[in-house]
């Protein structure tokens, strides 16, 4: 991998975060994981009944509402630039596959970002209630943010070999829906031991249910960071080979 030029990737990013700002679809997807976090918490999980200053319950509905939210943030991405053309245009510009496929998960992380920051007022509303413990919900904000970035690098993935936007989505979808969940199979049916730890293994949900109990576990931080890497090089391969095609 050549050297990369961080002024290429900021300016790729931004281009994109612009035009996620004024799209309205970015809109409706921020009021549709904000909602959808609070009725978690607040009429499924009964929060108020639980009678318990801890906020897991809320932390567990993330992973379900990724599974839509992240691919109707990342399927414009590459499948648009794709069906309008531009995609051939822009493996032309002086930019690196690395610096294209940095420049576009800047972008649509830091928009998931904000969705995250925008849910702060939650946990802030309910500090006066009890006694909550901040170490615990840095934890849980942590492991949201490195399952997002795992989900995001492979959403950008599904986008890049996708046609259209919503064949990216429902790739998307599908695609997170099976590995965050795939390791609730074991609940539902007996399978062997090595299956099970091999769902284990693959699925995002389970790495993340640690930073949900408020524990930092190193093999699950590795993880994350790992298949965010791996996501983003087959992203890379995709690009390179769309170019040279």
């Amino acid at each position: 991998m050549n050297k990369l030029n961080c002024k290429k990737i900021t300016a790729l990013a931004r281009k994109e975060i612009f035009g996620a700002l004024i799209s309205p679809a970015t809109y409706g997807i921020a009021l549709f994981f904000l909602i959808f976090t609070s009725i978690w918490l607040f009429n499924f999980q009964n929060f108020f009944a639980r009678n318990m200053a801890v906020l897991r319950p809320y932390f567990a509905g993330f992973p379900l509402v990724f599974i839509l939210v992240i691919p109707g943030i990342t399927m414009k991405s590459w499948a648009e630039e794709r069906k309008m053309g531009s995609l051939e245009l822009l493996l032309t510009m002086p930019y690196s596959e690395w610096e294209l496929a940095l420049g576009k998960f800047c972008a649509a992380f830091a928009v998931l970002l904000s969705l995250i920051a925008l849910t702060l007022p939650v946990p802030l509303s309910l500090f006066p209630l009890g006694d909550f413990d901040v170490g615990i919900i840095f934890c849980e904000y942590l492991g949201a943010i490195l399952l997002g970035a795992s989900a995001t690098a492979l959403g950008l993935l599904l986008s890049s070999v996708s046609k259209n936007q919503i064949a990216a989505f429902l790739g998307g979808a599908a695609t997170l829906l099976l590995i965050m969940l795939i390791n609730q199979v074991q609940f539902t049916s007996a399978i062997p031991s090595v299956v099970s730890r091999f769902f284990n293994f693959i699925s995002l949900n389970f790495h993340f249910e640690s930073f949900a109990k408020g524990l930092l576990d190193v093999r699950d931080l590795l993880f994350f960071i790992i298949t965010t890497v791996l996501f983003l090089f087959l992203n890379t391969r995709v690009l390179l080979f769309r170019k040279y095609k």
